[in-house]
């Protein structure tokens, strides 16, 4: 799977609260509640984003609470990916849960900035900075890992399989 898009750029710590305040957490509706996403620290993004864009940031990305409206939201939104030095691990783990494709890596997320263009093949990891001119290798997933992103999320990757889910 590869995916192109125009980079948003954010800085370490971004935590859930940022990426979807919970003064809106009781909006039921996935597509209501992303219309959210990521105000606290970029009014313009929801208005800004294009499917398969992609979300860089530096260390810590997604910390604070556990929940699952974080990678939900950004999902939603259309973003293909988020590249970051390093995740949360709830974060992390619920993001793979829900099929959202992330990266751990820091030599991008440092060299990447904002706007620039970026390709990513999840099969092999490599991270390719069109505007730049620059790759850089993440470790790419394990296969049943892929699968599971490619698949929508967990559960979904389980009915494939026939799991009874």
């Amino acid at each position: 799977m590869i995916v192109k898009g125009k980079t948003f750029k954010y800085g370490d710590n971004v935590d859930t609260d940022v990426i979807i305040p919970a003064r809106y957490l009781n909006i039921a509706e996935p597509e209501e509640l992303a219309k959210h996403c990521m105000e606290d620290i970029d009014t313009d993004f929801v208005q800004k984003v294009n499917l398969g864009d992609i979300i860089v940031a530096n260390k810590n990305f997604g910390c604070g609470s556990s929940r699952e409206h974080a990678p939900l939201v950004i999902k939603v939104c259309g973003v293909g990916c988020v590249i970051a030095s390093s995740f949360a691990r709830i974060f992390y783990r619920n993001a793979i849960n829900i099929g959202m494709p992330i990266l751990e890596c820091d030599e991008a997320a440092k060299k990447i900035e904002a706007d620039d263009e970026v390709q990513i093949d999840f099969e092999t990891g490599v991270i390719t900075n069109v505007t730049k001119n620059e790759t850089y290798q993440a470790l790419p997933f394990p296969a049943f890992i892929q699968g599971i992103i490619s698949s929508g999320g967990l559960l979904k990757s389980l009915k494939e399989r026939g799991a009874g889910c």
